[in-house]
């Protein structure tokens, strides 16, 4: 597996990827804020806050491209256990970014969405989350799904209960239970799966990510560290996904 780490290395001319051939959906797991600040003396918030603009320039970048669908692994179910001052600052973090960069979104086109429950958040992320949500969604480009207090087990969970609920009412049976129906309950529901899932800072893992979406999804692992994952590296990616042979099973 090859891991791309200096510019040099991820320049990547637009005259090498084939545009009527990019990836329908990307997912990234945003990874490595916190060893990028330790490197550098900094405090962990310095990393988020420098995670947070590599997400402004990719998002922008996924617009310009056409890209359709941009998932992004904000906060996970897990990250309540991070110590509390740290989980307070991506909060806040979260509305900050959320103001900054709602009107610029909007003009972009860029439709925002929110994946997970958020209904464990404070009240402002809430508030924020809905009105990006609400203004931007009749916009008609990059679908952008911030992926907050998610977890890919906990929505298959909550997918499974939805239709227990509906065989409970006697709406329908057992045997009407199949992929599609579990897809139409996740919070993916009407999206295509992701066909590239991006992990930098050096980790090979899933960490609890769109687990069931991800079944044939192809995998971009860099050593870099989110704060320095630049527009070259996904280009880098998007070339390399065009390189791969996807045979969904087949031959």
């Amino acid at each position: 597996m090859k891991l791309w780490q200096s510019k040099e290395q991820n320049d990547v001319d637009m005259d090498k990827i084939d545009v009527k051939r990019l990836p329908n959906h990307i997912a990234i797991i945003m990874d490595g804020n916190g060893r990028w600040a330790k490197e550098r003396n900094l405090p962990r918030s310095m990393g988020h806050k420098a995670g947070a603009e590599a997400l402004r320039k990719i998002v922008s970048e996924c617009s310009n491209l056409g890209i359709k669908y941009l998932s992004v692994y904000v906060f996970s179910t897990e990250n309540w256990i991070r110590p509390k001052e740290e989980v307070s600052f991506l909060m806040d973090l979260l509305v900050e970014y959320l103001v900054k960069e709602l009107d610029e979104l909007h003009r972009e086109n860029v439709v925002i969405n929110y994946i997970g429950d958020i209904t464990k958040l404070p009240e402002k992320c809430q508030k924020n989350l809905k009105n990006s949500k609400n203004k931007t969604k009749d916009n008609t480009g990059l679908h952008l799904n911030l992926c907050i207090n998610y977890g890919g087990r906990s929505e298959i969970v909550k997918s499974f209960k939805e239709i227990y609920a509906e065989i409970k009412l006697g709406n329908i049976s057992i045997d009407d239970v199949d992929e599609n129906m579990i897809s139409d309950h996740l919070y993916t529901s009407g999206m295509p799966d992701p066909d590239i899932v991006i992990r930098p800072s050096g980790e090979y893992r899933l960490s609890n990510f769109l687990i069931w979406q991800c079944a044939y999804s192809e995998f971009w692992f860099s050593n870099i560290f989110w704060p320095d994952f630049r527009i070259e590296h996904l280009r880098r990616a998007i070339l390399d996904y065009q390189k791969r042979d996807r045979r969904f099973g087949g031959v």
